[in-house]
């Protein structure tokens, strides 16, 4: 039976979660468990997951595949490239392709024979930053710079590490390759070239500024586009712009985390807006047409404009304080969908009456007939003054 590539690269019993001598039962019974809990039908997204999980179930239930891959992975990836295996007398092959990849990553060539140089730098960093924005920004989006303080390519040698009016050399010790060849008779594995570091190419001048590394660090502001809808505390990832890497290798990401400032009127819930709309008691009661103010998101806003408009809100008579009337498209707009503007209604009492005031609401209650309390005389009289 030939071992396919990937059972030298995956674990099937840490796929399925059991151990190398799970028996056939508790094989069957992990593999319904997590098959059921990642079938993509069920849970969109896990397609992967599900397919490992399958192609791991396939083998390990199967006997004689079972026992194959359990001997492939004893011999490991160098001894399947040869006929003969002992134990069960499976042999295990590769093709072409297969074992040009396996021995070109032992001598460090390629697939057809070629010097590969071998890199032995080191990725950059993942750097983090914050971003305040404006509540209205954050909503409608924008372009802006942020602020990063971090190792960057030396800008007096681009880099290379050598010092101007000079280039890097081919490290001689290894030819350029960045490896260097270790005879363990049949086969020659490779390690890493000590004088270049990997690099193939060595430094005999020194920039004077970053001391041959090719970093230095430096203050920088990266460019971001920051989209619509984007919410407080949320992370997004600029790939690449990080700090930069070490001996060609690539650099790393930036991760800016944003804080939005609140606005004195709206606040946000998803892509809904959330507004408290005070009203007075004879609107309340009477019912009235109130204007509410709104975000006009996506318009060009000039300095010193407002930042939206009105619409007018029809409040029914009769209306008590903390009711919520739901305004249509007024919300946020996001990649999926837009929110509603959300208006409570808040009923106001004055703290200051003048005389004409103070006549009227006396007649009010001189003429009201029902008490809001009515329901509570079933409870009985009060037998003690309250406090």
């Amino acid at each position: 039976m030939q071992a396919q590539r990937e059972w030298f690269e995956k674990d099937y019993y840490k796929a399925l979660g059991v151990s190398k001598s799970a028996t056939e039962s508790e094989i069957r019974r992990a593999y319904r468990k997590l098959a059921k809990q990642h079938h993509p039908d069920a849970n969109p997204g896990h397609d992967d997951r599900f397919k490992e999980i399958s192609a791991a179930y396939d083998v390990l239930s199967d006997t004689e595949k079972r026992a194959a891959y359990d001997e492939a992975r004893s011999l490991g990836p160098v001894a399947g490239g040869f006929g003969g295996a002992p134990g069960n007398g499976a042999t295990f092959t590769f093709g072409a392709d297969d074992l040009g990849d396996l021995f070109g990553s032992l001598f460090g060539r390629s697939s057809r024979g070629a010097t590969r140089p071998r890199s032995g730098g080191r990725r950059g960093a993942d750097l983090e930053a914050e971003l305040h924005l404006s509540f209205v920004d954050a909503l409608d989006g924008i372009i802006t710079t942020v602020n990063v303080t971090s190792d960057a390519t030396c800008g007096t040698c681009d880099g290379s590490g050598a010092a101007p009016g000079t280039s890097p050399i081919v490290c001689g010790r290894c030819g350029g390759r960045g490896v260097m060849a270790d005879d363990q008779g049949l086969f020659s594995l490779s390690r890493t070239c000590p004088t270049c570091g990997g690099r193939g190419m060595r430094v005999e001048s020194p920039c004077p500024a970053c001391a041959g590394t090719g970093i230095e660090r430096r203050p920088r502001q990266v460019k971001v586009r920051i989209p619509a809808g984007v919410d407080d505390g949320q992370r997004i990832r600029l790939k690449g712009r990080g700090a930069p890497g070490a001996g060609g290798a690539p650099p790393g990401d930036l991760f800016i985390t944003v804080r939005v400032e609140p606005h004195p009127l709206f606040r946000r819930r998803g892509r809904d807006l959330l507004l408290n709309l005070p009203v007075t008691f004879a609107e309340a009661a009477l019912g009235a047409e109130v204007a509410v103010p709104t975000l006009e998101l996506g318009a060009v806003r000039n300095e010193g404009a407002p930042e939206g408009s009105q619409v007018v809100l029809r409040v029914p008579a009769g209306t008590r304080s903390g009711r919520t009337f739901r305004i249509k498209g007024r919300g946020v707009a996001t990649a999926k969908g837009i929110g509603d503007l959300l208006v409570t209604v808040e009923v106001t009492v004055p703290t200051r009456l003048t005389e004409p005031e103070r006549q009227a609401i006396e007649a009010l209650a001189a003429a009201s007939t029902e008490s809001p309390r009515a329901h509570l005389a079933r409870y009985g009289s009060p037998s003690q003054k309250g406090v």
